[in-house]
């Protein structure tokens, strides 16, 4: 958006492409090192073009491998992120789009996992067929050596009569490449949307085959199934001469038999690093789930929405942040994602959540939100928590003027900022930096409103004793409603407060025209920065991004909006 955010997409562009740029170098260059190595020239006689075509991706597993933990290390992304000394804004930007760099390095894995276990499959199948060939050849002649007792091989389908499948799964190379196989399609497949929001456990479940998977990974190159002509051998025994009269291996001076070594595992240089750090991540998260957790207050509110309240020694939070919840009466392994919905400056930290699921549904049960006596606070589940992370929010306060966006309960963190607003703007206004709010909420269904209306009460009248209506804007919309409802709406139009949600401001129907609203607010700011902050869709945030875009001018003195969105 804008010259800032022109540069913003540059450098993600410009780090995806040194990223890319990383793969195709690693692919080039040990396909090279494999067609062309003249300690492999027995190897290709064997598998021909396949031997580099198998090693090459090889390679790029082993850097994206390498890079798949890091974005989901949260506690890490949250030292940085809050770290000014080391990330810039900018930086700190690029730090919310973790999620998406984690996909695209998953794409490229599932990728080079493909074209390295298709050069693999005819790789077996060129060794067994060389095994059991009966016309004396060169091919004949390497698989047969490593027979006589002291006698290095090349051939590693050892059987005088193999199948394909018998190699598979009687190696440590073919067990292990099954292994992992089996585990990335099981994770990439459960990893679609539809899995993710209606089968949420099926997705949780298989993406912790990557335990497996990794250490099929490092176990995978122990076999040394790969093996290349020894550097001494070479010194005596020319593979370009020697080759042509490989019946006379052994018998003459100068064609001694070749002796031949597997390649030493190379993946665990790779992966050790990024694996401990993952380790110390799950150490840190199960130190801090272990703390005890207080539910202090249940509310319920209206479209199977309910509230916890919570208080935890030592919590500190930032506005817009999230934590992981774990219930061990509704399952002592699932953690799921909550925005907080309260403010730093409360004395208590809370999240709404809205019965999506079979999780959510159950901890709606324990909780006693479906009953209609009071509970008492010692009959409450008992909670753990791991958190808070940061996220794009945070920076709400860095801009003089920020447009909110939510769309149903992806409202959730601007409860957080809002609250937080209240409260600053109470206690210290003048040395507040925002200095302007436009919010958006967009729901289909009435219901929704009740809960968050509230809040937009609190702080209308607030602003509103301070002489200052016009530091929040605020525009609700209903996306959907029925004939009879519509009929009430109009009953009621002129009445001073809105029939929905007791606002003064009136609820509109249908979804807004982003384009009129994007040149309305930059009419009102000129030569400003304005941040734009969306929990929602994807498809709103495609349509927002581009309104940031179009309607950013390009010279850096004139308006700019700078698009962000929460990613968890």
């Amino acid at each position: 958006s804008g010259a800032s955010e022109n540069k913003l997409r540059s450098y993600l562009f410009f780090l995806q492409i040194v990223w890319l740029a990383i793969n195709i170098f690693l692919f080039w260059w040990y396909y090279l090192v494999y067609d062309l190595g003249r300690e492999y020239i027995y190897t290709r006689e064997l598998l021909g073009p396949f031997l580099a075509l198998a090693r090459a991706p090889a390679a790029c597993l082993n850097f994206n491998c390498m890079l798949i933990l890091l974005p989901v290390c949260r506690n890490l992304l949250s030292f940085l992120r809050g770290s000014s000394a080391c990330c810039s804004v900018r930086v700190r930007r690029q730090l919310d789009r973790n999620l998406t760099f984690h996909k695209l390095v998953a794409w490229a894995i599932a990728l080079h996992t493909t074209i390295h276990t298709i050069a693999h499959l005819f790789n077996v199948e060129r060794l067994v067929d060389a095994r059991t060939e009966e016309q004396r050849t060169l091919k004949t002649a390497l698989s047969d050596l490593g027979d006589i007792p002291g006698d290095s091989y090349l051939n590693f389908a050892r059987s005088k009569d193999p199948g394909c499948l018998y190699v598979a799964f009687t190696t440590l190379a073919g067990l292990t490449g099954v292994i992992i196989t089996l585990c990335l399609i099981l994770i990439i497949t459960s990893s679609t949307k539809t899995i993710r929001r209606s089968y949420f456990e099926v997705f949780w479940f298989t993406h912790h085959l990557f335990i497996f998977f990794f250490a099929g990974l490092v176990i995978h190159g122990v076999g040394k199934i790969v093996r290349k002509q020894t550097p001494d051998s070479l010194s005596v025994h020319d593979p370009d001469t020697c080759a042509k009269n490989y019946t006379l291996w052994g018998e003459i001076p100068s064609c001694p038999k070749p002796q031949f070594s597997g390649n030493p595992p190379m993946t665990w240089k790779w992966v050790v690093g990024p694996m401990i750090l993952y380790v110390f991540e799950r150490l840190v998260r199960f130190w801090r789930s272990q703390q005890k957790v207080v539910i202090t207050k249940v509310v319920t509110h209206p479209f199977q929405t309910y509230e916890l309240q919570m208080k935890k020694k030592g919590f500190k939070m930032e506005v817009g942040q999230y934590i992981f919840v774990q219930c061990p009466a509704v399952s002592m392994l699932e953690w799921h994602p909550f925005t907080l919905t309260s403010a730093p400056e409360e004395d208590y930290f809370s999240i709404h959540i809205r019965v999506v699921g079979d999780w959510t549904e159950r901890l709606f049960q324990v909780c006693g939100c479906d009953k209609q006596e009071f509970q008492d606070a010692w009959k409450l589940p008992k909670i753990a928590v791991d958190g808070p992370f940061g996220t794009a929010s945070e920076d709400v306060f860095s801009y003089e003027t920020v447009v909110l966006v939510g769309a149903g309960i992806g409202v959730t963190p601007f409860a957080s900022v809002l609250k937080s607003v209240w409260y600053k703007y109470c206690n210290d206004a003048l040395n507040l930096k925002l200095k302007k709010i436009y919010f958006y909420w967009l729901c289909r269904d009435t219901h929704a409103f009740e809960w968050f209306a509230d809040l937009l009460q609190s702080v209308e009248t607030q602003l509103q004793e301070k002489n200052n209506p016009d530091f929040l804007s605020y525009n609700i919309y209903l996306t959907g409603w029925d004939e009879f409802q519509a009929a009430h709406f109009m009953v009621h139009h002129d009445e001073e407060k809105d029939v929905i949600t007791g606002l003064k401001q009136k609820t509109l129907y249908g979804r807004p025209n982003w384009e009129n609203e994007f040149k309305t607010i930059a009419s009102q700011h000129p030569s400003s920065r304005v941040g734009v902050f969306l929990c929602g869709p994807e498809a709103l945030a495609d349509t927002l991004n581009k309104m940031c875009i179009s309607n950013s001018e390009a010279d850096p003195r004139g308006i700019h909006f700078i698009f962000n969105k929460e990613n968890f």
